[in-house]
């Protein structure tokens, strides 16, 4: 059922976000570096990788630079129009062709690069390849300001791997552990509610009970005892 929402909702949301997506496109293609599309290897389902679509918002040899695939805020590797499309999400909507494809649902986890992927306990991972990887899910709704974590942080990248990951790792546990037609519904009307809300803490009183957050991200995220 799962897999016949995904196409349904993808498909009618390339179409009816086609008259955002391709000014995006165009404006992509006259500014920048001119690119207007960029594919990254992630690990998906099954621990196989995909080649995730995004719209191109950073320099094409980013991940040779500065942090690689752990981006900061006011990161110097992001293009001018970039910033924008990476704080409203709409970078992101390039995806909604990896799900048409099978390779992504609406929901799960969020797909990551092969390093990123390894920063997840041993636990996390075996549970997080069981699904598709999602568009939006639990992590990325708790994690919406990982950027400004980072930012925070006098050692972005052992914050990103010590702090940051196992929780996020316990937090996509939880999703493998209770996903559902509730749950993916759930994720799609929080994921809308905090893009237009930021500052709501409405996840822990929908989603609960959800992993309790270490002492040490209880002041970045947007928690609710």
């Amino acid at each position: 059922m799962q897999r016949i929402l995904d196409i349904l909702f993808s498909g009618l949301a390339l179409l009816v976000l086609s008259p955002l997506l391709v000014p995006v496109m165009i404006a992509l293609r006259l500014t920048g570096e001119g690119e207007i599309f960029y594919v990254q290897q992630r690990v998906g389902r099954g621990g196989k990788s995909f080649g995730l679509y995004k719209f191109a918002t950073m320099l094409k040899n980013s991940p040779s630079l500065g942090t690689g695939t752990v981006t900061l805020k006011n990161d110097p590797r992001v293009l001018p129009l970039g910033g924008f499309l990476r704080k409203t999400k709409i970078n992101e909507l390039p995806q909604l062709l990896n799900i048409l494809f099978g390779d992504m649902s609406i929901v799960g986890p969020r797909p990551q690069t092969q390093r990123c992927f390894d920063a997840f306990p041993p636990a996390s991972q075996a549970q997080i390849v069981k699904v598709r990887p999602g568009l939006s899910g639990i992590g990325s709704i708790v994690f919406r300001g990982e950027e400004d974590m980072l930012h925070a942080s006098a050692a972005p990248e052992r914050f990103y791997d010590e702090v940051i990951m196992p929780y996020k790792g316990k937090l996509e546990e939880w999703y493998v552990a209770n996903q559902g037609l509730r749950t993916y519904f759930a994720c799609i009307v929080i994921t809308v509610w905090v893009v237009l809300f930021p500052s709501s803490r409405i996840v822990w009183k929908v989603l609960s009970p959800l992993p309790y957050p270490p002492r040490e991200l209880e002041a970045h995220i947007q928690f609710e005892n």
